[in-house]
């Protein structure tokens, strides 16, 4: 209990510190100081794109924001001064050498909402999008465990669950014990084999009535649903593996596969090979540059991280930066603060 609870203390913390630092850069970006931190634009990342339903544990909040602050980061950044481009189109566009910064919106998972609310925003701004899609969701063969795990957490006081020692009981009565024991699962998850660790969990959920693959169905698109989505021509449609398991952490046959079985399907779904992917989870221990050539040599010509920071003319396209669109931060101030590169310009003076 003690530890939930200081967990909790700590996200708290941490959120006050990063609001405090997004402000300061938003009021030294109205100043116009630190003008060429923003480089040529930035890629930002979305999730969930739907209408906000209290819930009194969250812990994938982060993942998602609402249709009304989509609609003003929109609009924050044309008042900016960005120009909007679809993501296939930034490998000739950061060679252009224009005034004006670019951006590019991309959405992971391929979530039902990317059509039914995200959808609309784009098109009333006339604004390119990317959804990358994850073989195994739109197939309806693979769960979303963080989202199957928020699941289990919201309805159980307690469940079985073996982390590689036996089986054990985790308790999960309180709000702190269920953020600390999402905050274990989540750890060994990335930590452990993620594929046996994920199906441990799937068990777990249904010992107490959860299908984790209903909850696939009920949270992203397929097929039908993708072809659907890109009707509008502002849509287009990337990969994202067929799993969602970390690649850096496969072998190399194994991470070809993914790689190109998610753009497999994506074929399959619009006639043409995508020329975009991105990596899951998309952090320095989620993706290696093993990563970044195989993406290449599989025809790939632009690869998204999850590392943020601002788009340069010598930024590899095999590993492009992206911003996330946090749903704890949903301010237009602060998307003038990120769009304007000096976050992450303090961040590396105070790193070095």
């Amino acid at each position: 209990m003690k530890d939930g609870f200081a967990g909790l203390v700590r996200t708290h913390v941490k959120r006050t510190a990063i609001s405090g630092g997004l402000e300061a850069a938003h009021l030294l970006a109205r100043a116009r100081l630190m003008g060429a931190a923003r480089g040529r634009g930035a890629v930002f990342t979305l999730h969930h794109v739907r209408p906000k339903v209290p819930r009194s544990f969250d812990p994938n909040a982060h993942l998602e924001i609402t249709p009304e602050f989509l609609e003003d980061a929109i609009l924050t950044l044309k008042r900016d001064g960005y120009r909007f481009i679809p993501l296939d189109e930034l490998p000739s566009s950061l060679t252009f050498a224009g005034t004006r910064p670019l951006a590019c919106f991309t959405l992971d998972d391929g979530y039902r909402n990317n059509l039914d609310h995200a959808l609309p925003v784009f098109e009333r701004h006339g604004v390119p999008f990317t959804v990358f899609v994850t073989a195994g969701y739109a197939e309806r063969t693979h769960t979303l465990w963080w989202e199957t795990l928020a699941e289990l957490l919201s309805v159980s006081r307690r469940f079985h669950f073996d982390f590689g020692t036996g089986e054990e009981i985790v308790a999960s009565g309180s709000l702190p014990q269920k953020q600390a024991a999402f905050d274990r699962l989540a750890t060994y998850i990335h930590e452990s084999g993620e594929a046996d660790a994920i199906a441990a969990l799937n068990r777990a959920a249904c010992e107490h009535g959860i299908d984790p693959l209903a909850i696939t169905e009920r949270l992203t698109l397929d097929e039908a649903g993708l072809r659907r989505l890109i009707r509008c021509p502002l849509a287009s449609l990337g990969g994202h593996t067929i799993s969602h398991r970390a690649i850096a952490r496969l072998g190399d046959g194994e991470a070809r596969r993914e790689i190109a079985g998610s753009a497999g399907c994506v074929e399959a779904i619009t006639g043409r090979r995508p020329s975009t992917f991105a990596y899951p989870y998309g952090d320095r221990l989620s993706v290696s540059p093993r990563d970044h050539r195989l993406v290449a040599e599989l025809g790939i010509s632009v690869a998204v991280t999850t590392q943020p920071a601002m788009l340069a003319e010598t930024t590899n396209l095999h590993a492009l930066p992206r911003i996330s669109l946090n749903g704890h931060f949903q301010n237009a101030r602060y998307v003038t603060a990120l769009g304007s590169g000096i976050p992450f310009r303090l961040f590396a003076r105070g790193a070095g």
